[in-house]
C-alpha cells in the first residue's frame, strides 16, 4: 500500500522510483505483451527501454500451450527479440515438477492438453502420451464397454487444450481418472487453473486451463498440485537462472488472482496493466482484496512516465 491508497496509479515519480529499485522485470504474455497473435502498443518501445536501462528482462506465464521454443519464435514473429532462457511457462514448470521429485523415468506422463506441454516433457526425458492426438478418440458406451489405461501412467498433467469438447472430456477424463484413482502413487498436476483466455485480440474467453483442470478435478473429486502462477514453484527456477533476489524484481501483469498474487507470494513489487483482464473498477471494487503496489493502463506508459 502506498500513500495510503490500496491502489495507487503509476506517476512519472512512481516509475522512476520502481525502475531504480528493482534490476528484473517479470512479465506475463497474454494481455501484457500480446492478445492473441496481436502485439499490444508501445510493447516493444518499452522492452527496448528497459533494456538500455539495464533491466534483466524474464516472460513468466501462465500459458501451456506452446514451450519455451516455440514461444521463442513466437515473440520473434512480432519482432521481439526473447531468447528460450527468458522465458518460463507452465508447461516447462511442470516438466521441472517432475524431475524436481525425481519422477522415475520408467513411468510415463498422460497430458490433456497440447504440444507445449509433451515439448518440455520430451525435453526433460519423459515418455508421454495423450495431448491433441485423443480429440480424435471416442468412445463407445455399450453395454460390455472396457476401457483400458496404461498402468504405467505415474503422472496426469492438465493445462489449456482447444481440443477439449463433449467426447474429448468423455475419453481424457476417463483416462486420467483411471490412472489417478488406480495406478498407485499417480500425481495429478496443473499448469495452472486460469479461468479465462484472450484467444482472440478483441475478446477473453472462458476457456482457460481452469476449465479442463476442474472437469478432471471433478471426475476423481481431488485437487490437483498447481505449477503455475500463483504458485511460487516458477520462481525456484527463476533464483535459480538468475542472480537476483526478489526485492529487487518486479511482477507485472494483468491478472490479480494469478499475477499480482504470484509477485506477492514471492516477494515481488508489483506492477497491474489494465490492458488484460482485469479492469478498473475490478480492481476498485470492495471486494478485491489483491491490491497491487502500483497501476496503469498499458506497459507502455512506463516510456512516456520516465521520459517525463
Amino acid at each position: 500500500m502506498a500513500n495510503g491508497l490500496p491502489n495507487p496509479l503509476l506517476t512519472a515519480d512512481a516509475a522512476r522510483s520502481l525502475v531504480d529499485s528493482v534490476d528484473a522485470f517479470l512479465f506475463d504474455c497474454d494481455g501484457v505483451i500480446w492478445k492473441g497473435d496481436q502485439l499490444i502498443e508501445g510493447v516493444p518501445e518499452t522492452l527496448d527501454l528497459l533494456r538500455k536501462m539495464g533491466k534483466k528482462l524474464v516472460f513468466v506465464t501462465n500459458n501451456s500451450r506452446k514451450s519455451r521454443r516455440q514461444y521463442s519464435k513466437k515473440f520473434r514473429a512480432l519482432g521481439l527479440e526473447v531468447t528460450e532462457e527468458e522465458i518460463f511457462t507452465s508447461s516447462f514448470a511442470a516438466a521441472m515438477f517432475l524431475k524436481l521429485n525425481n519422477f522415475s523415468p520408467e513411468k510415463k506422463v498422460y497430458v490433456v492438453g497440447e504440444d507445449g506441454i509433451l515439448e518440455e516433457l520430451r525435453l526433460a526425458g519423459f515418455e508421454c502420451l495423450g495431448g491433441p492426438e485423443d480429440g480424435k478418440k471416442n468412445i463407445l458406451l455399450e453395454a460390455n464397454f472396457y476401457f483400458e489405461h496404461d498402468k504405467s501412467v505415474g503422472a496426469v498433467i492438465v493445462g489449456l487444450d482447444q481440443y477439449f469438447n463433449y467426447y474429448k472430456m468423455c475419453y481424457s477424463c476417463r483416462y486420467a481418472s483411471l490412472c489417478i484413482r488406480e495406478n498407485p502413487g499417480c500425481l495429478f498436476i496443473a499448469t495452472n487453473r486460469d479461468p479465462t483466455g484472450h484467444m482472440t485480440s478483441v475478446q477473453e474467453w472462458p476457456a482457460g486451463a481452469g476449465t479442463m483442470v476442474a472437469a478432471v478435478s471433478c471426475s476423481v473429486q481431488k485437487e490437483p498440485i498447481v505449477v503455475g502462477k500463483p504458485s511460487s514453484f516458477l520462481m525456484d527456477f527463476l533464483l535459480k537462472s538468475f542472480n537476483l533476489e526478489t526485492s529487487r524484481m518486479c511482477m507485472v501483469g494483468d491478472r490479480l488472482d494469478t499475477d499480482i498474487l504470484f509477485g506477492q507470494n514471492t516477494g515481488c513489487k508489483t506492477l497491474l496493466v489494465l490492458s488484460g483482464v482485469t479492469t478498473l473498477p475490478e480492481l476498485q471494487d470492495a471486494s478485491n482484496t489483491i491490491h497491487p503496489d502500483l497501476y496503469t493502463n498499458s506497459v507502455y506508459d512506463l516510456v512516456g512516465l520516465l521520459q517525463q
